[in-house]
C-alpha cells in the first residue's frame, strides 16, 4: 500500500486536496470515486514533514491534554471517530500538532484504524498515549479511555507545575545572593580598597581575605567565566546521553531534601497509569511494559524493569517491588491488599488521591526546608561582606575618640 497526495473535484466541480492510501493510482481513482470524488491528478507521498509547515518540536502535554479532553468529549455525544479528527485538526493548536492531526485523519479515513495511525507518530503520541488508545478499541470503551488519559494529564501537568513552584522561590534567592556577591566583589569592595589604602590603613583578617577574593575576580573574570561556560557546557551534554540522564536521576533519590519529591511523584504516577491500564482490560504483563515509560526517572525506570522480569517469572508484585526497593512501603501494602483481593485496579485507582497529596506534602516539606537554608546563605554571606568591609572604617571612628 502506498500513501498518495491527490486532487480531485467533487460533484460540484469543487476543487479537494488531500492524502489517501491506495495499492496504485488506478485504485486511489475507484477509492475516491466511491467517495464522490473525480482524481485530477495524484503523486506518492511520504509524510516527511516540512521544516516550515510541521516545525521540529514535539507537542506540548497541554496540547496533548486539550486533545483528549476535547476527543472524549466528543465521543460521549457519540460523534464517530472521523468526524472527531476532522473538527479537532482545525482547533487552535499549533501548526505542528495540527499538521499531525491532519496526516492521522487522512489515514484514518483510509481505513486505518486510529492506534495503528497514531503509530506513525511517535515523536508526537507517547508509548503510554498509543497504549492506551489500542487498548480502547479492544474493550470498545474509546470515550472511557479518552476520558481517563484527560484526567491523567491534567493532574500530572499539575504535579507539574507545583514542583516547579516550589522550586522557584528558592532558586531567586540563590541567584539574588550571587547577584549581591558579584556586585560587592566588583563595584563596591574595589572602592573601599582604594580609600583604605590612601588612608594607609593596615587590613587584616576577613576584610584581608575579601580584598584579595575581590582583587582577583577582577583580575580573572575572564577566565573564571569561561570556566563556567565550559562546566556548563560539559553538563549540558552529558545530561543528554542516557548514561547521564541515568546518574543524575539516581542522584535525586539519594539527596535528602529532593529524595521524598522525587519518590513521591514517581509513586503517583506509577498508581494513576498502573490503575488505569488494569481497569481498562489489560493484562498485568503488559500493563507493566506499557507503565515503564510513564515513570519517568530513569534509575526508578530500570529497576521496575528488572522487577517486571521478576513478577513474570513467578514472584509477586509486592515481592518484586520490596526486593528492589522502588516505592514507599504505603504503596507495597496497597498492592499486598490489591493482590490478596484481586482488586488491584481499583485498589491503586483509589489511592492515586493520596499518593498526589503526598506529592504536595512532600513538596512543602522541601519547600520549608529549603527557603530558610536559602535565606541563612544569603544572610551569611551579606554579613560577611558587610562586616569586611565596613571593619577598617569602624577601627578608625574608634581611634580618633
Amino acid at each position: 500500500m502506498q500513501k498518495y497526495r491527490y486532487t480531485a473535484v467533487n460533484l460540484q466541480k469543487h476543487k479537494i486536496k488531500g492524502t489517501f492510501i491506495a495499492q496504485d493510482e488506478k485504485d486511489l481513482g475507484t477509492q475516491l470515486a466511491k467517495q464522490g470524488l473525480y482524481l485530477i491528478k495524484s503523486s506518492p507521498y511520504t509524510g516527511a514533514p516540512s521544516f516550515f509547515t510541521l516545525g521540529t518540536g514535539k507537542v506540548t502535554l497541554a496540547e496533548l491534554t486539550t486533545f483528549c479532553r476535547q476527543f472524549a468529549i466528543m465521543q460521549n455525544t457519540h460523534i464517530p471517530i472521523l468526524d472527531c479528527l476532522d473538527i479537532l485538526k482545525e482547533q487552535h493548536y499549533s501548526s505542528y500538532f495540527r499538521q499531525t492531526l491532519q496526516l492521522v485523519y487522512d489515514d484514518v479515513k483510509s481505513g486505518i484504524v486510529l492506534s495503528e495511525a497514531l503509530d506513525q507518530h511517535k515523536t508526537v503520541f507517547p508509548d503510554f498515549f498509543r497504549s492506551m488508545v489500542r487498548v480502547g478499541e479492544v474493550s470498545g470503551k474509546i470515550d472511557v479511555i479518552f476520558e481517563s488519559l484527560a484526567e491523567y494529564y491534567e493532574r500530572d501537568t499539575e504535579l507539574r507545575r507545583k514542583a516547579k513552584s516550589a522550586l522557584s522561590y528558592p532558586l531567586m534567592l540563590l541567584v539574588m545572593t550571587l547577584a549581591v556577591l558579584v556586585l560587592m566583589l566588583v563595584v563596591i569592595v574595589p572602592l573601599f580598597r582604594e580609600s583604605m589604602a590612601e588612608m594607609g590603613v593596615e587590613v587584616t583578617g576577613i576584610t584581608k581575605i575579601v580584598y584579595d577574593m575581590s582583587e582577583w575576580l577582577l583580575a580573572n573574570w575572564m577566565y573564571l567565566l569561561l570556566v563556567i561556560v565550559a562546566v556548563v557546557l560539559i553538563l549540558f551534554i552529558v545530561l543528554r546521553t542516557e548514561k547521564g540522564k541515568y546518574y543524575f536521576d539516581a542522584l535525586k533519590l539519594k539527596i535528602p531534601i529532593v529524595k521524598g519529591v522525587t519518590l513521591n511523584m514517581v509513586t503517583a504516577r506509577f498508581a494513576r497509569a498502573f490503575g488505569l491500564l488494569l481497569s481498562s482490560g489489560m493484562d498485568l504483563s503488559e500493563a507493566m511494559d506499557s507503565v515503564e515509560i510513564v515513570i519517568g526517572n530513569r534509575y526508578t525506570k530500570h529497576r521496575f524493569h528488572m522487577a517486571a522480569d521478576s513478577v513474570r517469572q513467578g514472584m509477586s508484585l509486592t515481592t518484586a517491588f520490596e526486593a528492589f526497593g522502588l516505592f514507599p512501603p504505603m504503596m507495597n501494602q496497597m498492592i499486598t491488599i490489591g493482590e490478596r483481593t484481586a482488586t488491584l485496579d481499583d485498589v491503586l485507582t483509589r489511592s492515586c488521591k493520596f499518593f498526589d497529596n503526598q506529592v504536595e506534602t512532600s513538596l512543602t516539606n522541601m519547600t520549608s526546608k529549603l527557603q530558610p537554608i536559602m535565606l541563612c546563605f544569603m544572610g551569611g554571606v551579606i554579613g560577611v561582606l558587610f562586616i569586611a568591609v565596613y571593619s577598617p572604617m569602624l577601627s578608625i571612628m574608634n581611634g580618633l575618640l
